[in-house]
């Protein structure tokens, strides 16, 4: 559709979740990011391509405000997770767009008859909250990536072959690096009960978390256990096929177990052991797979289990390490994909459409434990792999279904971040802080690739905005352990201070349990402490005219809270419900008190204030770049740039209305006259 009020009549709002723009202006410096820097002297943005971001920066809140124009206490999506009166220890996962309170802008512009692509924007899109058949949304669910949360249905794992091995055994989350042994003592097969799918990742589900220990209280992505699946390695007998001399082989276990699949060592000309060729089973003359080693192959067609029946699905894999005379390799393969679930796709046929001319959504992978050969090989090159499929998809889909406005997510900064940026500055007990430094270089570099992805759209008459959700942080001084985390209560310095109470057994231990009759309060969620309000809250104790005293009292008590080392206090800031609408939080879906943890003690994001800077140039701020029609050429503005006025531009740009609640304005100094 052409409208005369336009700047421009086709705009790709390109989303790369975490992306921190004074890293960004560093690499680009540096010379690595030469797409992205393109892309800025093509458009405009400021300087230091700054975007004040909301609060609290983390994902659903904020992708939540990008697509609609308001802050979370207009629109109500308030945290990762939400939570309510009724249950304070109980968390719901907050990506459901049926919680959210204003319209968003794709409604907008698929309702104004403009053909409109969401792909995977993990902030109030799916389910669809338009009717218009000129609205398509794909996933939305979860952050990771399109159909990680209803469709990967068999863990990634590490398979350990070696002569020493004497049966196969599988063994879930056994280890968290690669320097895993050849051969562990008594282990046993996992047992096949309680084998599940993720198709209930569709619905929020609850969490219930008690931490009592700064360990129980936070979850560092770097130590995430992995699978392992170990198997006997010997000489090549008793196949259909005719096999190479001084062939080997191998099993390797899918499905905790439930599934096998016979394997190949092979020499290549120079006598060398080099490649791995998988079959169904000794019988079969089909190949599955072959890897050669350090090579990553993609899309393995083959088997998994969904509850007790077998689905198809696609699955990615690297041969990481063979002994020169074979007596011992290592192999790492994705998590499987059922490439046919169409339950995230609307209209369903656009999966179909992908997977026909594109190829097969891509899994995610977190197989990294700080260790840089898993990092590179698997989590990074599996990225990059993701980063393929997503640009040819969505670009597929441009050219092809002839969408004219898209909003794009892609995952690939944040959770790599996750696995690398608290150790920018000290390292940590595996690696030295220079080798961090080089694999996040590596994640941006990888982006920038991505973004390069999309640069032929501005000659197609294209505008493209380039914008992300948060930066991400390196503390100086580490975290402090008053942080809540994402998904737990943190019991630490509220049961010490009084506020709450933990029941405990006949032997007086403390179990993970509040004691509801003797708790006041309970710091819930990342940034929030909820009083337990009598005639308000099912176990209130607390009479409401008391309620200001103790806030203040709570307040006070985080205030003083000190650093061990530096003496420093921790919260740089702590409001009252009706005071946080000041930084755009509080209402009804907010604690009773919300509070931000002061520059050098943060997690990478999510509990300071979006100004917060970390320690080697990194930042929280997010990213906003954009290029194209309607926008001035290699423009700079001194304009301080927010969430809230990404939609009203997009709006601007097209020609059309703001959405109801919008509460941002365009950003019209970087508009052409």
């Amino acid at each position: 559709m052409t409208n005369n009020n336009a700047l421009s009549n086709k705009v790709l709002v390109l989303g790369v979740d975490g992306l921190d723009p004074k890293l960004t202006n560093k690499y680009i410096e540096e010379g690595i990011m030469p797409n992205t820097k393109k892309l800025i002297e093509l458009g405009a943005s400021r300087e230091d391509l700054k975007m004040i971001g909301g609060q609290p920066t983390v994902t659903p809140p904020m992708w939540t405000t990008l697509a609609t124009g308001t802050n979370p206490c207009t629109h109500g999506i308030t945290e990762y997770y939400s939570n309510t009166h009724e249950r304070l220890d109980v968390l719901l996962y907050n990506f459901d767009s049926t919680k959210c309170k204003a319209e968003q802008m794709w409604n907008v512009s698929a309702e104004a008859g403009k053909k409109t692509l969401v792909w995977h924007w993990p902030g109030s899109s799916w389910p669809p909250s338009s009717e218009s058949p000129n609205l398509s949304v794909i996933d939305g669910t979860q952050p990771g990536g399109i159909n990680c949360g209803v469709a990967e249905v068999d863990a990634e794992k590490i398979i350990v072959a070696s002569e020493k091995t004497e049966e196969s055994k599988y063994a879930t989350k056994a280890a968290s690096d690669s320097k895993i042994p050849c051969f562990i003592p008594g282990m046993e097969i996992e047992s096949h009960e309680g084998l599940t799918t993720s198709y209930d990742k569709v619905h929020a589900q609850e969490v219930t978390g008690i931490g009592i220990t700064s360990e129980e209280s936070y979850h560092n992505l770097s130590d995430t256990p992995f699978d392992i699946c170990y198997s006997p390695l010997k000489d090549a007998t008793g196949w259909a096929i005719e096999i190479p001399e001084g062939a080997k082989e191998f099993t390797v276990l899918h499905s905790a177990g439930k599934i096998r699949r016979i394997c190949l060592l092979l020499k290549n000309e120079q006598n060398v052991y080099d490649k791995v060729v998988m079959y169904k089973n000794k019988k079969s003359k089909d190949i599955i797979a072959e890897a050669k080693l350090d090579v990553f192959v993609h899309d393995v067609i083959d088997e998994a289990y969904v509850g007790e029946e077998k689905r198809l699905v696609n699955r990615n894999m690297r041969l990481l390490e063979v002994a020169e005379d074979g007596s011992m390799l290592k192999m790492w393969i994705s998590a499987g994909m059922d490439f046919s679930n169409d339950t995230l796709w609307h209209p369903k046929t656009l999966l179909k459409t992908i997977v026909d001319n594109v190829g097969y959504p891509q899994p995610i992978c977190t197989t990294a434990g700080s260790d840089p050969t898993l990092i590179t090989k698997c989590v990074n090159a599996n990225w990059t792999s993701a980063a393929e499929w997503n640009a040819k998809s969505i670009k597929y889909l441009i050219a092809h279904e002839n969408y004219e406005v898209v909003f794009s997510h892609f995952h690939n900064v944040d959770l790599q971040g996750h696995l690398l940026v608290k150790f920018l500055y000290e390292g940590s007990d595996k690696l030295s802080a220079d080798v961090y430094q080089k694999l996040f270089r590596d994640v941006y570099i990888q982006t920038d690739y991505y973004i390069g992805q999309f640069l032929e759209l501005l000659d197609k008459n294209w505008t493209i905005l380039l914008v992300s959700d948060h930066g991400q942080v390196c503390p100086e001084h580490g975290r402090t352990d008053f942080l809540c985390g994402t998904n737990a209560v943190n019991a630490i310095y509220f049961e010490k201070w009084g506020y709450l109470t933990l029941k405990r057994d006949e032997n007086g231990n403390r179990l993970h349990e509040i004691d509801w009759e003797k708790t006041v309060a309970v710091p819930v969620r990342l940034n929030e402490v909820y009083i337990n309000l009598r005639g308000r809250n099912p176990h209130g104790i607390v009479n409401p005219k008391d309620k200001y005293e103790l806030e203040e009292k709570i307040m006070t008590d985080m205030y003083q809270l000190q650093h061990e080392k530096t003496g420093h206090r921790v919260i740089s800031v702590a409001l009252r419900n009706e005071d946080a609408i000041l930084l755009g939080m509080g209402g009804p879906e907010c604690g009773d008190i919300v509070y931000f943890v002061a520059e050098g003690y943060t997690d990478d994001h999510g509990d300071s204030l979006s100004t917060m800077y970390g320690t080697n140039d990194t930042c929280v701020s997010s990213i906003f770049v954009a290029a194209g029609i309607g926008i001035k050429k290699n423009y700079k503005t001194t304009r301080q740039i927010k969430h809230i006025d990404v939609t009203p531009t997009v709006a601007s740009l097209l020609g059309l209305r703001m959405p109801r609640e919008c509460e941002g304005a365009p950003v019209y100094q970087i508009l052409e006259d």
